[in-house]
């Protein structure tokens, strides 16, 4: 399976990335990876890997190019609560600098960069985010209506907040089908907020599943963190991989 690391064009310069396409010549459907706060490495390329190798042109972009490259931590620090704590001290502030616009700018760059290469099928893309990921793959989805026919987004934290503009109140917007995986007693996505979120989505009309994984903690899906759950990661494939070959096929 064709597997290339590469810089594309993001809004503020280039960006390092992940572009997976299965074998043969496509074109194939686009999916869209927003990752984790971990950044890119060897366990986001296997999940984009894994998506690909079911018939999509799968591009994972380095979220915080404005502020850093290469790896962003060690693997004990993903491993190791105290380490883990001081690994966030440092991503929090790339994570504050990811606003609305700036997303929303990224994103069609990298639109664009798919919808130029031989191997992308046209059409409206998918796009599947982890954890702050998530938060910014409903953005996007939601400053780019007609570019996305799928959204899922899992253990996404920072979608429901009190400020002005919280991610999900850009729901009116949405076109996509969406799904949510939530994790269990995330603190980052309580379940008043996840009512507020799928309120959100009824009243703007949203074809929506919000679902709770109870027992899984955030983060769930990343085998190569402390806070993985494999019933849970399983679980999250179980309706990925039919989510996409519904939508986008």
């Amino acid at each position: 399976m064709p597997q290339i690391e590469i810089e594309v064009p993001a809004a503020d310069g280039t960006a390092e990335a992940y572009f997976v396409t299965p074998e043969g010549s496509g074109p194939f459907p686009a999916v869209l990876i927003f990752m984790d706060a971990f950044g890119l490495r060897p366990r986001i390329m296997e999940m984009a890997a894994r998506i690909a190798g079911q018939g999509y042109a799968v591009l994972v972009p380095n979220l915080f190019y404005r502020d850093a490259s290469g790896p962003l931590v060690e693997p004990e620090e993903m491993l190791d609560a105290e380490k883990r704590g001081a690994a966030f001290g440092r991503l929090v502030p790339m994570i504050k600098n990811l606003t609305r616009e700036r997303i929303s700018a990224d994103t069609a760059a990298y639109l664009d960069f798919l919808a130029g290469r031989d191997e992308v099928a046209d059409g409206p893309a998918g796009i599947v985010g982890y954890c702050m990921g998530g938060r910014n793959a409903l953005v996007a989805a939601t400053e780019h209506p007609n570019r996305f026919a799928v959204l899922a987004s899992f253990h996404a934290g920072g979608v429901v907040t009190d400020e002005p503009d919280s991610p999900h109140l850009g729901a009116p917007n949405l076109t996509a089908e969406v799904y949510f995986g939530h994790a269990d007693n995330d603190g980052s996505m309580t379940p008043e907020r996840i009512k507020a979120l799928e309120i959100t989505l009824a009243e703007a009309g949203v074809e929506y599943t919000s679902e709770l994984y109870e027992g899984a903690p955030h983060g769930f899906t990343m085998s190569d963190t402390a806070m993985h759950h494999p019933e849970a990661e399983q679980r999250h494939w179980a309706v990925l991989l039919p989510l996409l070959e519904r939508t986008l096929s």
